[in-house]
């Protein structure tokens, strides 16, 4: 797998499942963008920007999906997520050489938990998830925990 050296474009998306309908929303110039996945009815990306790149939809989709199978992969490790946990992910599309490629980086905020319970259950979810899955050995993907 090949490293991008020259990073081109960035899309960045944040995924948090919305329990508050008073969530302040997007202000001018952007948009909130509603995605549903099987089992998880509230995901939301607020204030998204107007015209989307190829980047920030396939952030935005993946993290659809990997936010809702990393509640499942707690649930199958028995770890209690709390309330407010997120995972941003951003995707670059870059050059080495004159070959190019995609990656990824993701930041998964989980308040309150080890950092070696969230790293588990995150490898767990990327073995779940059909993005993952379908890069895998593809992109490079790095991995930023946050519980604080």
């Amino acid at each position: 797998m090949e490293k991008i050296e020259k990073v081109l474009a960035s899309g960045n998306s944040h995924a948090t499942v919305n329990r508050d309908p008073n969530l302040q929303r997007g202000e001018f110039g952007v948009f909130d963008l509603k995605l549903t996945a099987p089992g998880l009815e509230n995901l939301e990306f607020i204030a998204t920007e107007p015209h989307p790149r190829a980047e920030q939809l396939f952030a935005g989709a993946w993290s659809a999906c990997y936010t809702t199978v990393f509640g499942i992969a707690a649930s199958l490790k028995k770890v209690t997520l709390p309330s407010d946990y997120s995972v941003d992910i951003k995707i670059n599309i870059g050059q080495t050489g004159t070959a190019w490629f995609l990656g990824a980086d993701f930041t998964i905020r989980v308040p309150g938990l080890d950092k070696e319970v969230v790293e588990a259950i995150a490898r767990l979810a990327h073995q779940i998830c059909p993005y993952s899955k379908s890069v895998h050995g593809n992109i490079e993907i790095g991995m930023n925990i946050v519980t604080v």
